[in-house]
């Protein structure tokens, strides 16, 4: 049996930096990967940073072969860097990983076995896509998820997409872009549910607009392949595609990890059940990334990085100075056209919490820079405090909101309150002087 300080099982963000950041620091780690071509990670290789990366080459105008040869290329490339990033320091074994007992993991390549163990081990398997309970679909040859999608060798002239949540409707603007007919299946009255209704309701008409088909209220019954096409049986009627992704969820990967052979606990929803130090039942085993069942974004596995790191690397020196009691004011982004970003409160949430707050919106017509881009398409709004100011949350629908909300993500968590904004000196023209008007009073 081999012995190490650190046993990282998965490639992730949180995984491979806390194997390269332990290495560095003398310990002996080992990071194992059942697949090479998951170096880096969900994000890296199936997710955050290929599908952006085709919507940003089909915005240029680029075909589909070209797109998928982009995508290709700067997949390759950040997936050898994040290998080359590991390796220099810590031991990359390419296997399956196996717990045989709290502390013992088995890893297995083909016929060969071996036994490794570790005083901390970090689980750090990432989520797989929710294959919905319909019949036909897992059999269907036309059938694919968020990952088998990108391997496409032609573009389909029409595409059915089952879910309208965020991957779905990524997915829905990469192809209609590419020249598809799109069509996204919503099993209730509209899309982006828990978004701002007047901004869910804009991101719909104008992906209308952009020929982008939507049947609300429907359920798909059943799939079934016929003359080279899968058919769509729904109570809206039958839909015939050239391809159907499923987008409706991703679930935490335990599969094959024995976690039967431990003391690791899970939660009602399958994932591994954790600390506030992201330690799980079995003390110096730990979970980290979507397998934990938090917030599903590369920068929470990040983040999840440096509480165990910190945990680690202070055992002994004073304790524990940072954990998630201390995470809060999360960004997310959703990269449809345009970008839609949010933080904190919707006003529903803070009328329901009974806060005594005010609102303001701001269409993305009246800003200066929007016209400049000749972009005028969006809204802007926020929930502020009456009573010290504070902003409660903000929802920015435009050009550039993936980027902006991360300026109001470090004002919520310093305090700063919407009138320092509302006066602060911005470079002109950008879409950020828009906060002068946004959180004035």
């Amino acid at each position: 049996m081999r012995e190490y300080d650190l046993i990282v099982i998965g490639f992730g963000k949180a995984g491979k930096t806390l194997a390269a950041r332990q290495a560095a620091a003398g310990k002996k780690v080992v990071l194992i990967e059942k697949s090479s071509a998951m170096y880096g990670g969900t994000c890296i290789n199936i997710a955050c940073i290929p599908t952006k990366t085709m919507l940003v080459a089909a915005e240029k105008g680029l075909g589909f072969d070209e797109v998928m040869a982009q995508r290709s290329a700067v997949v390759s490339r950040l997936n050898k860097k994040n290998y080359a990033a590991v390796s220099g320091t810590a031991d990359v074994i390419d296997a399956r990983a196996r717990f045989v007992s709290n502390k013992v993991v088995e890893v297995s390549a083909g016929a060969d076995t071996e036994l490794l163990t570790a005083a901390a081990i970090v689980i750090n398997t990432g989520a797989v896509p929710v294959i919905p309970d319909i019949p036909g679909l897992a059999g269907s040859a036309y059938a694919y998820d968020s990952t088998g999608i990108q391997g496409l060798s032609s573009r389909p002239g029409r595409l059915g997409i089952i879910g309208g949540g965020h991957i779905g409707l990524e997915f829905a603007g990469i192809f209609n872009k590419l020249g598809t007919e799109v069509t996204v299946f919503v099993n209730g009255p509209g899309i982006l549910r828990g978004t701002e209704p007047e901004i869910a309701d804009l991101a719909y008409s104008y992906m209308k607009e952009d020929g982008i088909r939507f049947e609300l209220d429907s359920a798909v019954a059943s799939v079934e392949d016929s003359r080279g096409a899968a058919v769509l049986s729904t109570n809206k009627g039958d839909f015939t595609f050239d391809a159907v992704l499923y987008a409706v969820g991703r679930r935490p990967n335990i599969d094959g990890l024995g976690l039967e052979a431990t003391d690791i606990e899970l939660t009602d929803s399958g994932a591994i059940k954790t600390d506030r130090f992201l330690q799980t039942a079995v003390p110096g085993v730990f979970a980290a990334g979507d397998v934990n069942g938090g917030l599903q974004f590369t920068y929470i596995s990040l983040d999840d990085f440096r509480i165990i790191n910190a945990y680690l690397s202070r055992a002994g020196q004073g304790g524990q100075t940072y954990s998630l009691a201390d995470r809060k004011n999360i960004p997310t982004a959703t990269f449809i056209t345009p970008p839609l970003a949010h933080i904190g409160l919707t006003e529903a949430q803070a009328q329901g919490q009974g806060l005594d707050y005010r609102t303001k919106t701001l269409p993305v017509a009246s800003m200066p820079r929007a016209h400049v881009n000749n972009d005028l398409r969006g809204m802007f709004k926020a929930i502020i405090s009456r009573g010290d100011g504070r902003i409660l949350g903000a929802t920015l629908f435009g050009s550039q909101a993936h980027e902006l909300i991360n300026l109001i993500k470090m004002a919520m968590d310093n305090n700063i309150p919407a009138e320092y904004l509302a006066s602060q000196v911005f470079t002109h023209p950008t879409m950020a002087e828009n906060f002068n008007d946004l959180f004035a009073a």
